[in-house]
């Protein structure tokens, strides 16, 4: 399987670009986001690729960085959801806003990328919502898509300790007081979680 893929962009024309290779061309499909990225024609390009193999057919997708490659794999294990809804995700959001949505569960946003309707859009946060701190960084902070109020990085920190969502969310508000910072505010949560 390629992992990485380092080469000459030939041609790109969305959603279809070519790499050369050493004098092999591959053809991928990326999304938006990286297309918005990409070097011009007749430069060097490195890209992170999944592979995909049906019955009667083969596919090479091609991604700017491993969270995008993280992000197609993992909404396509949404029940329902193949490739081209997932490369429609990338394309309509960023990976750290994907992840604020479906851990806010807000299903009326999701609704607003191309392909998704509401029960398609509900089915990932139910079944994405318990990995949405993960979607974005491997584990860290997901500031780039959500408020940099005290209260939302405690619940973010919350989420990330195994509290769901909206669990975090009633802990961090109960614990808030004015003038609190985050880590005082996630250590009454906590203190609160205990009694």
């Amino acid at each position: 399987m390629i992992g990485r893929l380092k080469g000459l962009l030939v041609h790109k024309q969305p959603p279809w670009l070519v790499i050369d290779v050493h004098g092999v061309g591959y053809e991928l499909e990326a999304p938006m986001s990286t297309f918005y990225d990409l070097p011009e024609v007749g430069r060097e390009v490195a890209l992170f690729t999944h592979y995909a193999q049906k019955e009667d057919s083969v596919s090479l997708y091609g991604f700017m960085s491993e969270s995008e490659r993280r992000l197609f794999r993992d909404v396509q294990k949404v029940s329902g959801i193949g490739a081209k809804i997932a490369l429609a995700v990338l394309s309509g959001v960023s990976v750290d806003e994907f992840a604020r949505l479906v851990q806010t569960s807000d299903v009326t946003a999701l609704t607003r990328i191309p392909g998704i309707g509401k029960k398609t859009a509900e089915r990932m946060v139910v079944e994405l919502r318990d990995r949405a701190a993960d979607l974005a960084g491997g584990g860290a902070s997901l500031s780039g898509g959500l408020p940099a109020d005290a209260q939302g990085e405690a619940v973010i920190a919350l989420q990330q300790l195994g509290y769901k969502p909206a669990e975090a969310a009633r802990m961090a508000k109960a614990a808030t007081e004015a003038g609190d910072d985050a880590a005082t505010i996630i250590r009454k949560a906590l203190k609160s979680a205990l009694r």
